[in-house]
């Protein structure tokens, strides 16, 4: 079945009739504020000016309530533009209560506020009827705040790339502690991580200390801990490399101070991010069609986790498509009259999906034998061939769509699903 956006267009239009209240809402640290309109955009009532917190929160729903009940109205829907994260409370809050909340793009809000006054102000007052009126146009898009075991996958994964980040950023600290005090170590060490390297960082890093003890000092050492792998001639061309060294010689005292700390901070983050992943691994054992994503040639625990971390449930789309928008990788092109303008992606949506996808795609196309075929024939086809870069997107939008249909139909991956009779005779044609 071929999604149209057109019909979930006019499904949204619809679900706004004569019996919705429809509500938005300018979301604040402190002090939000909610205006209420009817499906044509007559606004009722004065505004309301609620707190964030529980107290506020119940003169909210008991202002919606109130305005229900006079206006003699069947449903509420709840609009917010999602620009931080104060509204996860409110939105999770009103769900509670049986009220919709969708959403909004705060570009369309911008685009559209001087349709409110004719005027370029901008106001909590005056955003709160531009959502509303939004909303009631159909211009919002359904709300997939992630609940169980999604939720803490969401968490755990923001989590990580974080701490992940964090160790980066300490690797780079730990190579510009090699730049200034002792710049010939990589040299013999390429991997600093490694367990000869770390016992030499914590023992004996500048190069004054190796120099003192000698290779076989330093080999002495290593031998304590590792039997194999570390002979006589890496200690030697550690020591060369030591009396040969352009490093600093003043400060070593509190360098030393430095790397140990950086050392220790680096230790922390790595088992932190062992941690954060032995949980994720457990979590993905409770959701169904993990195992037969995980059974694609090339994509890893990383990738389905944090596919799933940013899409959800699976089960809330009608297709792979509706993802394909949520990751900002849908087509857009300028056109007009006998003019065609380029065709991109719209980059409106989620830019960490984004990220892992491409990161995904770019071994996949090397690795797994169906994505290598297809980025092929893209790059090399007779009619529209696409550029590298075209068609690693391509790619991206095709990856989705075989993680939804595994994920929702928990079925193996089969090569010639994948491909299909048609794209399979076009690269036999095109091979030939």
């Amino acid at each position: 079945m071929k999604y149209k956006m057109k019909e979930k267009q006019n499904q949204r239009i619809l679900r706004i009739n004569e019996k919705t209240l429809v509500v938005g809402a300018d979301i604040a640290k402190k002090i939000h504020v909610a205006r209420a309109v009817d499906f044509r955009g007559i606004e009722f009532g004065k505004e309301c000016n609620f707190s964030n917190d529980q107290e506020g929160l119940l003169k909210l729903t008991t202002w919606m309530k109130d305005l229900q009940q006079v206006q003699d109205k069947t449903e509420i829907v709840f609009g917010v533009e999602p620009t931080g994260h104060y509204w996860f409370p409110l939105a999770a809050f009103l769900e509670s209560e049986g009220i919709k909340v969708v959403l909004v793009n705060p570009h369309h809000v911008n685009k559209t506020k001087e349709l409110e006054d004719n005027s370029q102000t901008k106001s909590d007052y005056k955003d709160a009827k531009v959502i509303a009126d939004l909303i009631r146009n159909g211009h919002y898009s359904e709300t997939h705040l992630p609940t169980a075991a999604y939720a803490d996958l969401r968490i755990l994964m923001n989590l990580r790339e974080k701490v992940v980040e964090s160790a980066s950023q300490v690797k780079a600290r730990i190579h510009n502690w090699f730049d200034r005090f002792f710049p010939e170590y990589p040299q013999v060490f390429k991997d600093w991580t490694g367990k000869a390297s770390l016992m030499t960082l914590h023992q004996f890093p500048l190069p004054q200390e190796i120099t003192s003890i000698g290779a076989r000092g330093v080999l002495d050492h290593w031998k304590t801990e590792i039997k194999q792998g570390v002979g006589i001639k890496r200690a030697e061309q550690l020591y060369t490399a030591a009396t040969k060294s352009i490093g600093l010689t003043e400060g070593i005292v509190a360098a030393r101070i430095e790397l140990v700390t950086l050392l220790e901070q680096f230790k922390l983050y790595t088992k932190q991010i062992e941690t954060i992943m032995a949980n994720v691994i457990n979590i993905l054992e409770e959701i169904p069609g993990t195992a037969q994503m995980l059974g694609i040639p090339g994509v890893g625990i990383t990738t389905v986790a944090g596919f799933l971390a940013e899409v959800g449930d699976l089960s809330k789309y009608d297709h792979g498509q509706q993802i394909i928008r949520l990751a900002g990788l849908n087509l857009t092109e300028n056109s007009s009259g006998k003019r065609k303008g380029k065709t991109g992606i719209s980059k409106r949506g989620r830019s960490r999906l984004r990220g892992l996808l491409f990161r995904c795609i770019m071994p996949m196309v090397a690795k797994n034998t169906e994505f290598k075929a297809l980025h092929k024939l893209y790059t090399t086809r007779d009619q529209n061939p696409l550029k590298k870069k075209q068609s690693l997107i391509a790619l991206c939008g095709k990856l989705i769509r075989v993680l939804y249909t595994l994920g929702t139909k928990q079925r193996d991956y089969d090569a010639n699903d994948v491909l299909g009779p048609i794209r399979l005779a076009q690269i036999q044609e095109n091979a030939a």
